[in-house]
């Protein structure tokens, strides 16, 4: 049977301070006793959301016991808007009956705006969500209000409950944590990638095939708010292709990539920077073993634009997808927090950043104070290409905590494809060497050999990059794509020293996109 119950008015409704972002919770959905129920059961909701929503609404729905299944569908209206106006948009996600605490238990799923309805049950959700039982309690569909058009956005909510035996529940399988890899060597990973387990429209076997098309070594799961592809890319997985776990975490004031964290972990979004709860989530990240890591910090949309400060960074997203304008905003923003880096080592100070110990210290941070750079191709359907651009690792073996102790002490370049490679250098007079990642320990007015190897880069153009800036331009590398550039220098000159591979530029003074860029060699003792 079918009853409508109808939610109008923001005077009709609760808002409470969660210790995140501010929400609302609404009136409840209840359904029939036990005595007065047939195979299934259906309740339609309406409502209506002001301008200037809170960032979370939450329709309470009373499960009772014996239920099989439940199912979500939802539409809202997107009413024309005047130009330079964002019109209405509006996620959905459920939690179960232990509650929407924020970093709670209660978590069973999130589609954002990809999907219109979802089911759970003991053996099968649908991608997003998490298998398991429908248990009696109160469960809460949550909805995030992203945008608002001016008039307002009004919605509809249906839940379906099918009774019955709940079925067998399903065991996750887990990809390993070490492929067979070439020992200490060179890999190739793409970090930042969506599936059909949020926005994208790829399953995991077909991400896993264009990965090891582009000649990638490993990749991370990376969702929306959500953990549930986890359980699924166990047979993507092989000795030639390592998986890491993680999730987007995606929220109002910008996005953060966990990248490599325990099967199973999930990491709340719903806070905003003025809500002061991103160290605990960061916190969160590395408890279970994974890298936090700003993803597309100068993006353009909508609560992309990252806002969180990189206190708790150990790695930033510089190169997002193909070449564009923020990412030169991301590359430059980047390259003056190193700058600050060397500053602060120079007014005797570690670099480190305030109250985070270091490498060795009780949160397992770098113990260099400088943030190590990285890129992804934030795929998710066609034409994005998997592995465009792609993080270049130095690692002693092709595992999940060899591939992020690379990223985390910033042994790693990016680079837009496996045909592009690298080998960047500095060394001394007296046979000091050092390489991406490393520092250089030689006295401040000693002679030092910068020397950078490329292959795959035809008539790119190569620069040197130091805390002064650009300080050596190549003339453009032959079609063949090889060639060495050398430059030389002294720590006294250039702090650090990082290499671009540049593409002609299409027109005036603006340099080309990039082909390649690494992390920087630290030149001179601390």
């Amino acid at each position: 049977m079918c009853e409508e119950h109808r939610n109008t008015g923001i005077g009709r409704r609760a808002v409470f301070l969660t210790g995140a972002a501010a929400a609302l919770t609404l009136g409840s959905v209840t359904f029939a006793s036990a005595a007065d129920r047939g195979d299934q059961e259906t309740k339609t909701v309406r409502g209506t959301l002001e301008p200037g929503a809170p960032d979370f609404v939450y329709v309470p729905v009373e499960v009772p016991d014996g239920v099989r299944e439940i199912k979500v569908s939802y539409t809202y209206d997107r009413p024309s808007v005047p130009a330079g106006t964002a019109g209405n948009a509006l996620d959905i996600g459920i939690f179960d009956e232990r509650g929407t605490d924020l970093g709670g238990r209660g978590f069973r799923g999130w589609s954002g705006g990809a999907r219109t309805e979802f089911f759970l049950r003991a053996d099968d959700a649908t991608p997003g969500y998490l298998p398991g039982p429908v248990r009696e309690g109160t469960w809460h569909i949550a909805l995030g209000p992203y945008t608002v058009a001016p008039r307002g956005l009004s919605y509809e909510i249906t839940v379906t409950l099918t009774y019955g035996e709940p079925g067998e529940t399903v065991r996750p399988v887990y990809p390993p944590e070490r492929a067979k890899g070439r020992g200490r060597a060179w890999y190739r990973g793409d970090c930042h990638l969506h599936s059909w387990y949020s926005d994208g429209r790829r399953t995991p076997a077909g991400i896993a095939a264009l990965a090891r098309a582009a000649g990638l070594d490993f990749v991370n799961s990376s969702e929306h708010n959500t953990h549930a592809a986890h359980a699924h890319w166990g047979d993507a997985a092989g000795d030639d292709l390592l998986v890491l776990l993680g999730e987007e975490v995606t929220t109002r004031n910008g996005h953060v990539v966990a990248l490599g964290t325990d099967p199973g972990t999930f990491v709340d979004w719903r806070y905003r920077a003025r809500d002061n709860r991103f160290g605990r989530f960061a916190r969160r990240i590395r408890e279970a073993g994974g890298l936090v890591v700003p993803a597309h910090p100068h993006a353009t949309c909508i609560g992309c634009n990252w806002k969180f400060g990189f206190g708790e960074a150990d790695a930033v997203e510089v190169w997002n997808g193909p070449w564009t304008p923020d990412d030169e905003v991301a590359l430059a923003d980047w390259d003056s927090m190193l700058v600050a880096s060397v500053r602060e080592e120079r007014r005797g100070g570690d670099g480190r950043p305030s109250g985070k110990g270091g490498k060795g210290g009780k949160d397992g941070r770098g113990e260099i104070g400088w943030i190590p750079a990285m890129g992804g191709s934030d795929a998710h359907r066609d034409p994005d290409v998997v592995g465009h651009p792609q993080t270049v690792v130095l690692a002693d073996e092709l595992s999940r905590r060899a591939v992020q102790e690379g990223i985390r002490a910033g042994r790693s370049y990016v680079a837009e494809s496996a045909r592009v490679s690298v080998a960047f250098t500095a060394s001394g007079g007296r046979g000091e060497h050092a390489g991406i990642g490393e520092r250089l320990e030689v006295a401040g007015n000693t002679p030092v050999t910068v020397r950078l190897e490329a292959s795959g880069a035809p008539r790119c153009t190569v620069r040197l990059v130091t805390d002064q800036g650009v300080l050596h331009t190549s003339a453009p590398l032959p079609v063949s794509g090889s060639g060495v550039v050398e430059w030389r220098t002294t720590p006294s000159y250039a702090a650090y020293v990082r290499a671009e591979l540049r593409h002609e530029a299409a027109a005036g003074p603006l340099p080309g996109v990039l082909a390649a860029f690494t992390n920087p060699i630290f030149l001179g003792r601390r």
